[in-house]
């Protein structure tokens, strides 16, 4: 049956209307949406599940939790790049970054980001830092770090503090010239596998990152017993999360907030591989963290 012309009409201004507010709602979905970028290197997706119970955090966990208690979407991009994840990945978006504390700030300067740093994860031990290890094939002659004048030596790439700066300071502290050419690798198998294949007459060293040593040897890219440590740089911050300066102050401290919380969400601390969930950012060790708390 048809309807007359005048309820034919405010029958279409009605599915109109619909229109309208149905677009204005998701318009306004996609404004309120947060764009996560994980740069961790022990997530999940940016590491390898050699190692039980470890370098597999779920990020994707996270953005769960901080969308329910924002109350807004939070999608996840993984990526090892700051700069790679807003250009092929966000569409520029990045509103939280978690990941190296010295490589966001270094993606992040690149890009032109102004960031707030708003908290640390903890390690299953409690620790907020890492450090740079130095590490030479097991039969080589070199004892301490004094003893590698004249050695070949792979740092890391100047973001990765844990591999350059504080290695060189290292070196510097123990009477070792810097080499009037530094050789970087981005990876820490890279460099690893440069100075065990240059054979054993080669007198080479690496830096390594601490978190990285058992990834080598779970995923065999070296054997057990291949590489002995030989120095350990001062500690530098690990993990830490970011908020953009873009986003208005009320939400900036409503994410420091929630993450600060996570301590309590004991599932979540399981899924992070994390001690103590989240920290403020002057915590350098938070032992006593849970007695704060």
């Amino acid at each position: 049956m048809e309807l007359p012309m005048h309820k034919y009409f405010r029958y279409s201004l009605l599915l109109a209307l619909i229109a309208v507010v149905s677009l204005s709602g998701m318009a306004r979905a996609a404004d309120d949406a947060l764009t996560l970028v994980v740069m961790d290197p022990l997530a999940a997706p940016l590491s390898c599940p050699c190692v039980k119970g470890y370098a597999q955090r779920d990020y994707d966990k996270l953005a769960e939790h901080l969308s329910q208690k924002l109350g807004r979407p939070v999608s996840v991009a993984y990526s090892d790049s700051l700069i790679a994840a807003l250009k092929d990945k966000t569409e520029g978006k990045a509103d939280i970054i978690i990941g190296k504390h010295s490589v966001v700030l270094f993606d992040a300067k690149k890009a032109g980001r102004q960031l707030k740093h708003v908290a640390m994860l903890t390690s299953k031990e409690g620790d907020v830092t890492q450090h740079g290890l130095i590490v030479v094939p097991a039969k080589d002659p070199a004892k301490t770090v004094a003893d590698l004048k004249g050695y070949q030596i792979i740092f890391g790439t100047e973001e990765s503090d844990e591999k350059h700066a504080a290695a060189l300071a290292l070196l510097k502290k123990h009477g070792v010239p810097a080499p009037e050419k530094i050789e970087t690798r981005s990876a820490c198998d890279e460099g690893a596998t440069l100075i065990l294949e240059a054979g054993p007459d080669h007198r080479g060293a690496a830096v390594i990152s601490s978190y990285a040593k058992p990834l080598l040897e779970g995923c065999g890219t070296v054997q057990k017993g291949d590489l002995r440590v030989i120095g350990e740089t001062a500690p530098v911050p690990f993990v830490a999360a970011f908020v953009s300066d873009a986003l208005e102050q009320s939400l900036q401290e409503s994410i420091q907030k929630e993450l600060l919380g996570i301590f309590s969400e004991p599932l979540l601390c399981v899924a992070l591989e994390t001690k103590f969930g989240f920290v403020e950012p002057a915590k350098k060790k938070v032992a006593t963290a849970a007695k704060k708390k």
